[in-house]
């Protein structure tokens, strides 16, 4: 395991304009490493981890009311979230500006959408348990928002590993296939990392947060065309830049793999046209035949909800494919 340096003096709080969010899962050890990292307000969602983070409990007097599976209740935040108590026991020493909330079940990547919920500043960062923004990214995040009011997702160059080796999809971000819209804050994107974004909350909570049907892998690409298709400007910046430190491969790829192929396909008849679904569809009873028993499951509910893009975002979206 990569080891994450600890700040060499305190880290202070750069901007009380944005908020945190990392949702984690059994990583208490990573959480040590990057949460001192963090230069703003953070709230930490624990996603119904088998032992809950030290001080969640804390989080059970946080909130003004309740929220569905979600362990807390009642009153503690008046604004921004100070969390110095909640957090005092979670880590090696205390973490000014820490919340934690302990949620009762595993909701995948709709756990960020809690903390999005709860933060009371105006936007928000994600990061993950292995993975923080570098000082000075998060206040200038606000500064590009304030000159660039279309804009809703702004998309960070990530490094990666303590050598800071560019990830491959920051890469392909800089190449701007899909070009740089005048007045945009750099060039466009369909699609992100979660730990590499920026979002106003408004915005992000208007086009429904990270849908739970989708729990995990390939949650990003429906928020993106969601984002983009209410007329929202999405940009790489690279001049704001993430951190990451993700862990040797040792997780289920096989099943990572079947949920990947399946929420391509659900996706694809969420929003994409007819030609784009059967091809998504031949694909994945080529590579993942058991995904589309998954899929039978849900179709209906895909069918109920299904809404395609606008005809720009369609073509934008298909030469991307074809990049």
């Amino acid at each position: 395991m990569s080891v994450i340096n600890r700040p060499a003096a305190p880290v202070g709080i750069e901007t009380d304009e944005v908020t945190v969010v990392v949702a984690t899962r059994n990583r208490p050890d990573r959480l040590r490493q990057t949460v001192p990292h963090h230069h703003a307000p953070t709230i930490i969602v624990d996603n119904a981890s088998d032992q809950p983070l030290p001080g969640a409990t804390l989080a059970r007097d946080a909130f003004d009311g309740p929220l569905p599976g979600v362990a807390v209740a009642r009153d503690a935040f008046d604004g921004p979230v100070p969390g110095v108590a909640v957090a005092r026991d979670a880590f090696d020493r205390p973490v000014p500006g820490v919340a934690v909330v302990r949620l009762a079940e595993n909701i995948g990547a709709a756990a960020r959408n809690v903390g999005v919920r709860q933060a009371s500043t105006p936007y928000v960062a994600f990061a993950d348990d292995d993975s923080y923004w570098e000082p000075g990214s998060l206040a200038r995040a606000v500064e590009i928002f304030r000159n660039h009011p279309r804009a809703a997702l702004l998309t960070a160059k990530v490094l990666v590993g303590p050598e800071g080796r560019l990830d491959p999809v920051s890469a392909c971000m800089a190449a701007a296939p899909i070009g740089t819209p005048p007045g945009a804050a750099g060039p466009s994107v369909l699609g992100f990392l979660s730990c590499a974004v920026v979002v106003r909350r408004d915005a992000f909570l208007a086009a429904g947060g990270f849908q739970p049907k989708l729990f995990v892998y390939g949650e990003e690409a429906l928020l993106a065309m969601d984002l983009a298709a209410a007329g929202h400007q999405l940009s790489y910046v690279p001049e704001l830049v993430v951190r990451h430190f993700p862990e040797p491969a040792g997780r289920d790829n096989r099943a990572r793999s079947r949920r990947e192929a399946r929420n391509r396909a659900l996706t694809a008849l969420l929003r994409r046209p007819p030609t784009v679904i059967a091809r998504t569809l031949a694909e994945v009873a080529r590579t993942q035949p058991a995904a589309l028993t998954d899929l039978a499951r849900d179709l209906p509910w895909a069918l109920r909800h299904r809404r395609p893009l606008p005809a720009p975002l369609e073509a934008a979206l298909g030469i991307l494919s074809r990049g």
